[in-house]
């Protein structure tokens, strides 16, 4: 019996301090302590998320954890610095860059004038596999007919969301388009320029020394508009020496009475172009130099690195194209020779056919 009796003790004073302890710990105060110690996991789990780059979003702590940013120009090596502050990392709307979210990229916008060979210069930087220059999108009268749709379409190319068989898509590293003097660009020269200084565009110009050829290449061009000399089509751009010859048959007349004004308003407009955008980072090439395989004076400007240099002898006009590209470039091309300019327009010859692979950066 007493035995008996020194268990129910026992078992009485377990009950007891059951009750002692449940009313020490109630049940809310233990659901304050298991909240506090989800919040710490969840704490501690996205500052080691954020550190290997993941992105996440935790809605119910509001807490927010980004990828890792693209380097800023402090962040590159020095000898890739040249040109830093004009280097882009677009974030495309209709799709994602995935892998080359962090390749740089450079804006550009070829500013001529009709039949000055920026067809041709086109196609050569086209050859390129990193570079989209998307055509003349101005030519379009409709994107042009006020400052805003102007501004609009060129967010669109330069943001990577503007579609034609040039886009490379997600790892081009230049994308721009052609822009004729006579699409708009001189009637809403103002905005323009502060877009572009806004956006860090670099403008090549590129014009042709001799307007009287010029001329004659534009009145041939309407002539063939009208009468379709190529079997019945109509082309802007010939691609072989036959081609050539048939539309080289036409013989346009020029009105002498008005061949000096016209040449001289021509040459002041290029002239009143350039002066609009001369604080933009900008090159003057002309096609003459660029398409003559000799030893040249191609005069190449870039006003706003106050960097100027002359072909000297024994450089041709390939140096030139190199150094243009290297300007527009984020990262190292491999050149290779093409032996007459026409052959890049025929596709027989690609200047940037040896292609380094482009400098990723994380």
């Amino acid at each position: 019996m007493d035995g008996l009796a020194l268990e129910e003790e026992i078992v009485a004073a377990s009950d007891t301090l059951d009750i002692k302890s449940t009313k020490k710990f109630p049940l809310t105060l233990r659901l304050v302590i298991l909240a506090i110690a989800l919040v710490c996991v969840i704490y501690i789990c996205s500052i080691c998320l954020e550190l290997k780059g993941i992105s996440t979003n935790s809605k119910f702590l509001g807490i927010s954890v980004f990828k890792q940013p693209c380097p800023r120009p402090s962040d590159l090596p020095s000898n890739t610095r040249m040109g830093t502050p004009y280097l882009h990392y677009p974030e495309p709307k209709t799709y994602s860059r995935d892998e080359c979210s962090c390749n740089p990229v450079r804006y550009f916008c070829i500013v001529s004038m009709q039949r000055s060979g920026s067809g041709w210069f086109e196609t050569f930087l086209n050859s390129h596999i990193n570079v989209s220059s998307n055509g003349e999108i101005f030519s379009v009268s409709k994107r042009r007919e006020n400052v805003s749709l102007i501004l609009k379409t060129m967010d669109e190319v330069y943001n990577l969301d503007w579609f034609t068989s040039a886009s490379k898509n997600e790892c081009s590293a230049a994308v721009g388009f052609k822009w004729m003097l006579n699409q708009g660009l001189m009637d809403h020269h103002k905005e323009i320029v502060e877009y572009l200084e806004q956006k860090q565009v670099s403008a090549i110009f590129l014009f042709r020394r001799n307007l009287l050829r010029r001329m004659v290449s534009v009145l041939a061009n309407t002539y063939d508009k009208d009468f379709k000399l190529l079997n019945g089509t109509h082309k802007s751009h010939v691609h072989s020496t036959m081609e050539a010859t048939i539309l080289a048959k036409y013989k346009p007349q020029i009105n002498v009475t008005l061949l000096i004004p016209e040449l001289k308003k021509t040459k002041e407009t290029v002239a009143k172009a350039v002066a609009y955008f001369k604080n933009i980072r900008h090159i003057v090439l002309y096609y003459e130099d660029l398409v003559n395989n000799r030893t040249s004076k191609c005069y190449v400007e870039e006003m706003s690195s106050a960097c100027k240099y002359e072909l000297t002898k024994g450089q041709t006009n390939q140096l030139a194209m190199r150094k243009m590209m290297g300007w527009l470039l984020p990262h190292d091309t491999t050149w290779t020779q093409y032996e007459d300019h026409r052959d890049v327009c025929l596709g027989t010859s690609r200047p940037f056919r040896a292609i380094r692979t482009p400098l990723l950066i994380h």
